[in-house]
């Protein structure tokens, strides 16, 4: 059965035209993405593939050659790529959510920032910031990075050991946090070179297996002053300029896009089963509809909530420091509305969902990593109680 796809958050041409772009790279990675499942293995060749059209410069600014995509523009391309394999989206979103966010909050010095900018645009160089580290947990729960920076001449030597370092097989740039030898103060730091950086493949995970995402080794690496993009106390390194995080959205777009897949599976094949004790597929049974009206309740609930946040995020930007409430909630349901879609989905097939043979199975490991991305769940309840009781004073 071939159908025609209709997506009703689609405003414009311009939408559908990002749409049907991402969607024929989403179809290329989906051939691939079993084999990067099973071996653990980086898809390079999906990045080579995003590189050559043109990717990296999707949220960079106009005034260095990028074609500055809205928020909502780029989840519809984030949430289409992730159809066709989570891990590539989730890695590739990395960079371009850094790019829309410092190019809204002013986060790099220059000429630092245009420099890279531009190298995104003509080379098609991405960027991740590697924070995590075993010792100190999630960044986001404030612990002090344990790879240090030491003062020398012209710069600074960076030491130590940053998990879940996505994106590491392929980068030559990225954003290092250390905490300042003797000093209270942590920094960022953009490294643009491999020299002193090594690679230690650890990510062995039970879903999201192509991420790469590694621990990354930094011994005595040399970063000039000209690449410090802050130095600063704990919890004092927001910008002037506060867009209120909303780049995060990428991890829900992500994990909605995942979603999709179990559900697109899930009706071609009720659509097309008959076994013997049917005369029709198993789509005309009254349980098997009712599974496909959740799904699509589900998926349109948590789509739509997401989409919404993300038009008030491109047109009201004064209001974006307001928001992360918003953002939180729009993570924490897309995550757990995906997780139902896809366990119903596996129902709606039955037992052979279970088989390395067909892609639920991956998608239902997928989807539950996103329950282990940031914002966390105890963080958003917690913000939402907040705001909720802060009504009252």
């Amino acid at each position: 059965m071939t159908r025609k796809r209709i997506d009703l958050f689609i405003r414009n041409e311009k939408e559908a035209e990002l749409a049907a772009w991402a969607d024929r790279l989403a179809v290329k990675f989906a051939e691939r993405s079993a084999k990067h499942d099973e071996e653990g293995s980086f898809p390079f060749e999906n990045f080579q593939e995003l590189k050559e059209a043109g990717y990296a410069k999707l949220t960079v600014a106009k005034k260095y050659g990028g074609e500055e995509l809205g928020l909502y523009e780029w989840l519809l391309v984030q949430e289409r790529i992730a159809r066709g394999d989570g891990s590539t989206a989730l890695s590739a979103g990395w960079h371009g959510g850094m790019m829309l966010h410092f190019r809204e909050a002013d986060g790099w010095p220059e000429p630092t920032f245009s420099e890279f900018c531009r190298d995104a645009v003509a080379h098609g160089n991405m960027i991740n910031k590697f924070a995590s580290e075993r010792g100190t947990g999630s960044p986001t729960r404030g612990g002090r990075p344990q790879t240090t920076a030491v003062r020398t001449e012209g710069g600074w030597l960076l030491s130590g050991r940053k998990t879940y370092s996505t994106l590491s097989p392929l980068l030559t740039d990225f954003i290092v946090s250390a905490g300042i030898e003797n000093q209270p103060e942590i920094g960022d730091f953009l490294v643009r070179s491999r020299d002193g950086v090594s690679i230690e493949e650890t990510w062995n995970t039970l879903g999201m297996r192509a991420t790469g995402s590694h621990d990354v080794i930094l011994e005595q690496v040399f970063v000039p002053d000209r690449q410090v993009l802050s130095i600063h106390l704990p919890g004092t390194s927001k910008s002037e300029r506060d867009d209120g995080d909303g780049w995060l959205l990428h991890i829900p777009a992500c994990y909605l896009g995942i979603a999709y897949a179990a559900r697109d599976f899930a009706l071609e094949f009720a659509a097309h089963y008959t076994p013997n004790s049917l005369n029709e597929p198993i789509a005309t049974l009254p349980h098997i509809r009712q599974w496909i009206g959740q799904i699509e309740s589900e998926l349109r609930l948590a789509r739509t909530l997401m989409y919404d946040v993300a038009d008030r995020w491109d047109r009201e930007p004064e209001q974006r420091k307001h928001m992360r409430p918003d953002f939180g909630l729009v993570k924490y349901n897309a995550v757990h509305l995906a997780n139902q879609v896809v366990d119903k989905a596996m129902k709606i097939v039955g037992g052979a969902a279970l088989s390395k043979n067909l892609p639920l199975e991956r998608l239902y490991r997928d989807v539950r990593a996103g329950l282990h991305n940031p914002p966390m769940e105890d963080a958003v309840l917690q913000t939402l109680a907040r705001t909720a009781l802060e009504e009252l004073s």
